[in-house]
């Protein structure tokens, strides 16, 4: 049997201090924050009540957890176990060497059930999914933002802000452009934001998309978008006009 060297981090101290940190009040403002009630996009997770602070502080000291392990925590029924866990994997993909990273890409594609709430998808998709493909095919993101499932078509589009800091838009506005017709507002405000971040750094190639889709861009995603832009020009667009 393969026993940690002494010091080294492992799975059970980390869900010991994930158990000792909880807070009952905080877990129930989390259960109405992260809509966990019936038919709501949360509907049975689960909250121990521990901040985002602290455990990026934990996931900073756990840093070294090995890879499995941190999949092992990723598959918990707590949502803060899983948001440490994909700190850990963004912390892992940060330091890897190219077959690292590979390992931790895969991993998450694998376990993207778990990634199962926008702050989970947040977190971790640029950080790994966008980081990975920057330089790769994009065909994983085409084929996730087709998915059934709100949360993996949320990492695809999410995935792209990487690209966007790295002055790349392309792969964005495609996304985007499929989300049309997506009747999660989740999917509307994810889209929207990444549009807006286009239009922080290429003006012109947002209201391209603009002109093109505005009369037929759910209102959310719209005004996300439009958030940058000239008073006059927001409004111009919301009446469905090219100004």
């Amino acid at each position: 049997m393969t026993r940690c060297a002494p010091g080294a981090p492992t799975l059970g101290a980390l869900r010991a201090e994930l158990r000792r940190l909880g807070d009952a009040d905080i877990a129930a403002h989390s259960q109405r924050f992260f809509k966990t009630g019936p038919g709501e996009y949360g509907e049975g997770d689960r909250f121990r009540g521990i901040r985002v602070p602290v455990l990026r502080k934990l996931a900073a000291r756990y840093r070294d957890l090995p890879l499995a392990k941190a999949g092992s925590l990723l598959a918990s029924a707590w949502h803060e176990d899983r948001l440490t866990a994909l700190l850990v994997l963004v912390a892992h993909y940060a330091r890897a060497r190219p077959a690292g990273r590979t390992a931790v890409y895969r991993l998450y594609l694998r376990n993207t059930a778990h990634v199962n709430n926008w702050d989970l998808v947040d977190t971790s998709a640029p950080a790994i999914v966008g980081e990975h493909l920057l330089e790769r095919d994009r065909a994983p993101l085409h084929k996730l933002v087709r998915s059934a499932s709100l949360w993996e078509r949320r990492i695809a589009i999410i995935a792209t802000q990487h690209f966007i800091r790295a002055g790349d838009f392309d792969t964005t506005l495609a996304l985007a452009g499929a989300l049309l017709d997506d009747r999660e507002d989740l999917l509307h405000t994810a889209a929207g934001w990444m549009l807006r971040a286009v239009g922080e750094r290429d003006r012109a190639r947002l209201e391209a998309f603009l002109a093109e889709h505005c009369r037929a861009m759910p209102r959310t995603m719209l005004r996300y978008a439009l958030e940058k832009l000239p008073p006059a020009r927001r409004r111009a667009y919301l009446r469905g006009e090219t100004p």
